[in-house]
């Protein structure tokens, strides 16, 4: 059968957002996110990380670079005894200097490819499963995908509320802080 997911975004939620970060000694996570992800591994669901990385096709970091910073925090997170199931990125960036990143694709969110590829490789069944982030972006990636989306209040969190409220729409549920959201999901998952 297939497993229930909850897609984090990365800056802005699991860490504080501080641009475009070329190492891990530049990335500060939030205190709180160790135990939000400890909760959604003991809950059984499954951790998935999905990432817009524009700044790989910008040129400010390589791939390399970037997946150092993820194994990293990985790293970090299983020192809390919690871990991602996946961490998904998109380094594409329309108008790049670089040819192989100059595109418009499916996995920069809003679109939902970075999702499709982790249910297909992970076994998610994306209608039971929720997206977790502080963008306009993040809350529609979730649309895309069938999922139900969560807006946190860090990051860019309040400007997007307002820019989705001013829209008409509104995630399923808004929250202060990644913590507060998985606690939601979890009373949510118990309910059903």
């Amino acid at each position: 059968m297939k497993k229930a997911a909850i897609f984090l975004d990365r800056d802005g939620n699991i860490n504080r957002d501080v641009g475009y970060p070329s190492s891990f000694d530049q990335v500060e996570i939030y205190p709180y996110s160790f135990e939000a992800v400890l909760k959604i591994n003991q809950a059984g669901l499954l951790a998935v990380v999905i990432t817009n990385q524009s700044g790989v096709g910008r040129g400010l970091i390589e791939e390399p670079q970037l997946r150092d910073i993820h194994d990293r925090m990985q790293e970090a997170f299983r020192q809390q005894e919690a871990h991602f199931d996946g961490i998904y990125y998109c380094p594409h960036f329309v108008s790049s200097r670089i040819p192989v990143y100059d595109k418009g694709c499916e996995c920069r969110k809003p679109r939902p490819g970075m999702g499709l590829r982790a249910a297909a490789e992970l076994g998610i069944d994306t209608s039971r499963s929720y997206m977790v982030g502080d963008k306009v972006e993040d809350v529609q990636f979730g649309w895309n995908l069938g999922a139900r989306s969560v807006l946190v209040l860090t990051g860019y969190g309040q400007a997007s509320l307002a820019k989705l409220r001013a829209q008409g729409t509104e995630p399923a549920h808004v929250a202060q802080n990644l913590l507060d959201a998985v606690n939601w999901i979890l009373e949510e998952e118990n309910r059903g």
